[in-house]
């Protein structure tokens, strides 16, 4: 296993390791680090210190492959107390991903917080190495650390919760930010909470939308994801996401489901 998701290789160029490797095939990258890197350069564009990223909309335009990516980000719209970023990755000159970002005021005063659910489960002290039927292992499935909590975890069918987090860094001397990690973790929604076999079906996101209402604390996420699929050929996986706290955001999938081969 590489010692990051990213090496960079100059202003605005990234290469992929092979701990960014998705299931489902050995050439295209899981979405969470791609997304996640989005997110990091979403952040590090003109800065504000007086604002934090609080949603990221990920459209994955398609695989994205493994190996060098080149990045540009820019302001939508600016302003101070709402401004909107898009950063777009290309691959051998084709996009293939592209993300946009709210950056939100962060209150002056404290604000009233509220939020639905309980106190989440206590984090598992030790799990069994994850499997996944069909999948390709020897990438992000094995960079991540797993600690299931309720359902069968990949290889179940149905609702599943599970505690994550990540035993790599993103890029070499930067520390994972709440929302990168969060979109990290947040792009597996569909693959805990599968639906059918993923050695007879594939179920790929075209898409993945976080919103945070507050920044997550601490390296483990808690990803309760669910997934509906229609008989056209379309899914949605939702997932809530929570810290050691309780629940802080949200994650949204569209999926594209079809039989394997």
């Amino acid at each position: 296993m590489h010692s990051v998701f990213f090496e960079q290789a100059g202003p605005d160029v990234f290469v992929s390791t092979k701990s960014t490797i998705g299931p489902w095939s050995a050439d295209a990258q899981h979405g969470g680090p791609p997304s996640a890197l989005a997110a990091h350069l979403l952040e590090a564009h003109q800065p504000a210190g007086n604002q934090r990223l609080a949603s990221v909309t990920v459209d994955i335009l398609r695989p994205v492959p493994i190996g060098k990516l080149t990045a540009r980000t820019r302001v939508i719209r600016p302003g101070r107390r709402v401004m909107l970023l898009e950063t777009v990755l290309e691959a051998g000159g084709q996009e293939v991903l592209q993300a946009r970002g709210w950056r939100i005021e962060v209150a002056a005063d404290p604000v009233p917080e509220t939020a639905p659910g309980g106190e989440p489960p206590a984090v598992p002290s030790q799990q069994p190495p994850v499997s996944f039927a069909g999948a390709v292992m020897d990438g992000y499935l094995t960079a991540m650390e797993w600690r299931y909590v309720s359902g069968g975890g990949f290889d179940a069918p149905g609702p599943a919760a599970a505690w994550v987090r990540t035993t790599i860094p993103l890029l070499p001397g930067h520390e994972l930010s709440p929302m990168s990690r969060a979109l990290l973790i947040a792009d597996s929604g569909n693959g805990l909470s599968s639906m059918l076999d993923p050695a007879r079906f594939l179920f790929l996101n075209v898409d993945l939308t976080v919103a945070l209402q507050r920044d997550p604390v601490g390296e483990w996420l808690l990803l309760d994801a669910s997934t509906a699929i229609g008989a056209a050929g379309s899914g949605l996986a939702t997932s809530t996401l929570s810290d050691t706290a309780g629940p802080c955001g949200r994650g949204m999938q569209t999926l594209l489901v079809a039989p394997r081969g």
